[in-house]
């Protein structure tokens, strides 16, 4: 089941869409391993005489509700599981989960300052693993159970950011190359302008700021134009 449409962003493109690895019903098929094995250690005894057979006999009622309360167990889990999305982006890492209750978390990529990933001797066999991504901000980090393939996922999303760092910086450089070549075209401006080596500093020290968390994409937007509306 994709992540919902609606709630991605018209020019956001999505990266990877992944539901929980099927690790996440571990407990479940232990327990349903267990009931099988009673199963069958009951059938054994029913099939005594005396005694065993009496034993045999009177777990045999209980089996059935047991086993009718572990597929309500599962059938629950199941309806978590396909309701529960971890999402990367172009912009961001979403984390979304829950069919009656919900909860969710999203992290821009600007904010994402580290990314581990760990996996036991078994969930590297079966491409199973939990992530934590740190970021600045009062959030701090964010630990995610259950990552299909949590080390291609960590790739992927170095990969979103590193292209989402190439194109702010090429967008950047033609802002000033644009706001440079318009005022080359004019006369003698009516304000003191900002030589363009000043204003690129300025706009390289913002970047920094924001890469680092300390000024929001919004705050480093609208100080980008204040710099390049006086040149």
């Amino acid at each position: 089941m994709p992540y919902p449409a609606h709630l991605i962003h018209d020019d956001e493109t999505v990266a990877l869409d992944l539901n929980p690895h099927w690790w996440y019903f571990i407990e479940h098929i232990a327990v349903a391993t267990g009931l099988v094995a009673l199963l069958l250690f009951v059938s054994w005894l029913h099939s005594h005489d005396g005694i065993l057979h009496s034993i045999g006999t009177g777990i045999w009622w209980v089996v059935p509700w047991m086993m009718l309360a572990w597929a309500g167990w599962i059938g629950i889990r199941f309806l978590k599981w396909r309701n529960t999305f971890f999402v990367v982006t172009d912009r961001r890492v979403i984390f979304r989960s829950g069919f009656i209750s919900k909860k969710g978390v999203e992290i821009p990529l600007d904010r994402i300052t580290n990314i581990d990933f760990s996996q036991g001797p078994i969930e590297r066999v079966i491409g199973a693993g939990d992530l934590d991504i740190q970021s600045a901000g009062r959030d701090g980090s964010s630990h995610f159970e259950d990552v299909r393939h949590p080390d291609a996922v960590q790739q992927e999303i170095y990969l979103q950011m590193e292209s989402r760092e190439q194109n702010r910086s090429r967008r950047d450089a033609g802002d000033i190359a644009s706001a440079i070549n318009a005022n080359s075209g004019q006369g003698a401006p009516s304000a003191p302008a900002v030589p363009a080596p000043d204003a690129a500093e300025q706009l390289r020290k913002l970047a920094d700021l924001r890469d680092e968390g300390v000024i929001t994409s919004e705050e480093f937007e609208s100080k980008k134009a204040e710099i390049l509306g006086r040149m």
